[in-house]
């Protein structure tokens, strides 16, 4: 009762907007309660190399671009850990974009436990409710080889109180082979998994399968946040052509992250997550 007295809250300092569906209270949400939110670890603790001069810091993000990313905690073993994900456009109309190494753990390892999906998470409070997977998918070559290049993953969320998560908070675009100069907008959690940061830039070309970004301050909670490019601030919609993650899991320093490329496999890989989704709710 307590956290669903905090949900109740959040949600009054949420963006104008549909109500945010009740805390079922069941499964991976009833598991994360306050303190496991407040306790959780970016997945990846980066060692991160003294990197200066290169593009600019981060901002905290105190407006609604960030309504469509969310905090996604997992469970590796007992430690509870956070990455980023955000909705992304599809028929169903309850899917996320997010990096690979996030959901799944590589050559083998398995998909993480205990995922859920926090959208604008803030300082343990979940104003639009804590959302669970129905399925996850990564390609077959991250699973076999933890191909850097592929470095990204779906997850299809289950209906919450009888909503699709795009009804309630809309989703961007996602576009493939979108060149390697785009001006993007990147949003994700810090290390700290408080609030979460953006930052807008020109992204370049490390080579053939990844993308380039330089921003100081997105640290290893960042893994996974999309890069969003023509951004309309009058819908909050974009198109997505990169999420943190690929080389070095998204890279070793918090100034220079780096994108798979959104190959023809990517788009096939988010076909199938289509396929996967349930015919979207009335």
């Amino acid at each position: 009762m307590a956290l669903m007295a905090l949900l109740l809250v959040g949600a009054c300092s949420a963006a104008p907007g549909p109500a945010p569906p009740q805390l079922l209270g069941r499964g991976p949400a009833k598991f994360w309660n306050r303190s496991r939110l407040l306790r959780a670890l970016p997945l990846r603790s980066r060692t991160y190399r003294a990197q200066s001069g290169l593009g600019q810091p981060a901002q905290a993000d105190e407006n609604q671009l960030s309504v469509r990313v969310g905090a996604l905690f997992v469970q590796v073993g007992s430690a509870d850990h956070f990455c980023t994900a955000s909705v992304v456009d599809s028929p169903g109309r309850d899917l996320l974009i997010t990096a690979a190494h996030c959901i799944y753990g590589g050559s083998g390892v398995g998909y993480r436990k205990n995922i859920v999906f926090i959208p604008d998470y803030r300082e343990g409070l979940a104003p639009y409710g804590i959302w669970t997977p129905r399925d996850l998918l990564v390609a077959p070559q991250w699973i076999s080889d933890s191909d850097p290049s592929l470095d990204v993953g779906f997850v299809v969320l289950k209906p919450y109180d009888g909503q699709n998560i795009e009804d309630i908070l809309g989703a961007n675009r996602l576009s493939f082979n979108p060149g390697y100069r785009n001006l993007v907008r990147v949003t994700g959690y810090p290390a700290s998994g408080d609030a979460p940061i953006t930052c807008r830039n020109w992204t370049s070309e490390l080579n053939i399968t990844q993308l380039r970004f330089e921003c100081d301050g997105f640290t290893g909670g960042t893994s996974g946040s999309p890069w969003v490019t023509q951004f309309d601030r009058a819908t909050r919609t974009g198109t997505i052509v990169g999420v943190i993650g690929g080389y070095q899991q998204g890279g070793d320093t918090s100034a220079v992250s780096y994108s798979s490329y959104l190959s023809p496999t990517v788009e096939h890989l988010y076909q199938q997550a289509i396929a996967a989704e349930a015919p979207p709710t009335a």
